[in-house]
């Protein structure tokens, strides 16, 4: 193989769904608890656990294209292997619009809590500083990086926990239902379950990371053994705790009639259930999740760019390129520190629906590719575990992404779709007008170590 091409295996389960977490930031579970208990008045656990369920189609789908294509392109490369090549580059680009600008979207929110806290300090000290801290611990190497994540998921979970303990003496104490354990939060008699469902569909978007971790997928070792189980660990203790600390938190706040703003509700959920001191450790919380996930997603990225360049649809001195010391892509990394300092020009609105739209391509690719590949051309749909495994589990999955494309935003539509067009333009350029294939990488190449 050439030289600086390899990415090097040192990534173990711990690391691939530490990795995975931090890139789904577990403290998210605050951030929309308002807005969607005020959808579903009062029932936000239940939707987690309709979104999770929903969620584990796809992670599963996941699963499967990792075991047959175990490389770092997600996405990207399953649509590219299983249906066309040219195909293949519009999932591939359209999934960068998730992945390249959420260290974007986590630099953007560091500026604005850190500016709320200290607003004599310009915001663009602070959306610079965390820029530099992301670009130069993923520069430093992937476990660095997984190390790093280890301790602010670990802040995190102990943040939680406390809030959890502060909940419960609370709830004690005759605050909220009064009862520790309530069937209240989950169903009455007067549940809406539409309004459960679309409860459902914001909280979808939480669960994204289990993905990412497939962008890891060269630097694990044992890749289709260990990728695969990561991504259902990643989905199923992120779900377990958006579940039961949601639980909690709605058995203390049964409605949102103490809260001056639902939509922004986390500082004084964190008010009311512990006081400023606490309020204070839970913003700490806050910012180590943005952190993480900025950090994570900064890794994430780079390397599905890195995948692109080694295939040569990006320009592979570039985008291809390895730092042979630390085996990072490190022009990529640098890249995307760039783009994330455009967090400075930017609102929070419009940087989010940079999101929403990529995510859904890949979701959506990830699972037509189970089809195509497992049923079509493997023909593996013949027995009645087959179909369930490559025909119906991932058509489910594409139904449950269905409902959350009919629920996305225009604004996320309207930018997805012109990021895509700009993808479709350099497409043509490219293979000159479809008259020949994008170049590609041979998959055997790869050592799976």
């Amino acid at each position: 193989m050439e030289n600086g091409r390899v990415l090097n295996r040192s990534l173990s389960l711990w690391h691939v769904v530490i990795l995975g977490l931090a890139y789904m930031t577990p403290m998210v579970v605050f951030d929309t608890f308002g807005l969607v208990s005020e959808m579903t008045d009062g029932h936000v656990p239940m939707a987690y656990l309709i979104a999770l369920v929903a969620m584990l189609f796809t992670a599963s789908s996941y699963g499967k294209m990792v075991r047959a294509f175990p490389t770092a392109g997600s996405a990207y490369t399953y649509t590219q292997k299983t249906m066309n090549k040219h195909l293949g580059f519009m999932v591939g680009w359209s999934a960068l619009l998730d992945y390249l600008f959420l260290p974007m979207v986590n630099a953007l929110l560091a500026g604005i809590y850190c500016s709320a806290l200290f607003p004599d300090v310009p915001h663009w000290v602070w959306i610079i500083g965390t820029v530099l801290i992301m670009t130069t611990v993923n520069a430093m190497g992937v476990t660095i990086s997984a190390n790093f994540n280890s301790l602010l998921v670990t802040f995190q979970f102990l943040v939680m926990i406390c809030f959890v303990i502060l909940i419960v003496r609370g709830l004690q104490l005759g605050e909220g239902t009064g009862e520790v354990f309530t069937l209240q939060p989950f169903f009455n008699p007067a549940t809406d379950l539409s309004a459960i469902v679309a409860g459902a569909t914001v909280l979808c978007f939480s669960f994204l990371g289990f993905d990412a971790v497939t962008t890891l997928t060269e630097e694990t070792k044992e890749p289709r053994k260990t990728i695969p189980r990561g991504i259902f660990l990643v989905a199923l203790i992120g779900g377990f705790l958006f579940i039961s600390v949601s639980y909690f938190t709605q058995s203390f706040f049964p409605d949102n009639t103490r809260f001056l703003d639902p939509e922004a509700a986390g500082p004084e959920i964190a008010l009311y259930v512990g006081g400023q001191f606490f309020q204070s450790v839970f913003m700490a919380g806050i910012f180590t999740g943005i952190l993480a996930s900025g950090t994570s997603s900064h890794a994430s990225v780079s390397r599905l760019l890195f995948v692109m360049g080694r295939d040569n649809v990006l320009p592979s001195r570039w985008f291809g390129y390895i730092e042979p010391r630390r085996a990072t892509p490190l022009f990529n990394i640098l890249l995307v520190g760039v783009v994330a300092l455009s967090a400075i020009f930017l609102d929070l609105v419009t940087a989010i629906s940079f999101i929403n739209f990529g995510a859904l391509i890949a979701f959506s690719f990830v699972n037509l590719s189970v089809i195509a590949h497992y049923a079509y051309r493997e023909k593996k749909h013949k027995t009645v575990k087959g179909f369930w495994s490559y025909v119906l589990s991932p058509f489910v999955g594409i139904l449950c992404i269905g409902v959350l494309w009919i629920n996305l935003e225009m604004s996320s539509l309207v930018l997805g779709l012109s990021w895509a067009a700009i993808g479709f333009c350099y497409l043509l350029y490219l293979t000159n007008f479809f008259s020949q294939q994008p170049p590609e990488f041979q998959l055997e190449e790869v050592r799976e170590g």
